[in-house]
């Protein structure tokens, strides 16, 4: 994933839709994100990030299983 202010547009989105968790760039230009919450809003919110905001670029999204993180709110790292 990648492209301006996909970032800031995945904690509006993610607020919005009241998950908890985090995102951020990593080195290579892509974006992280760890997404908590109940599933239909995490599915809602993939399903949102595969448009991202109206001057993203997302080429792929990658999806894997992880432990909670027991996160409060959703933050930019």
């Amino acid at each position: 994933m990648q492209g301006v202010s996909y970032r800031d547009w995945t904690v509006s989105t993610a607020r919005q839709l009241g998950l908890n968790g985090w995102v951020r760039n990593l080195r290579d230009g892509t974006v992280e994100a760890h997404l908590e919450g109940a599933a239909e809003a995490v599915e809602a919110m993939i399903d949102r990030m595969h448009e991202g905001p109206p001057a993203a670029r997302v080429e792929r999204i990658e999806r894997h299983e992880a432990e909670p993180q027991q996160c409060e709110g959703f933050v930019r790292r």
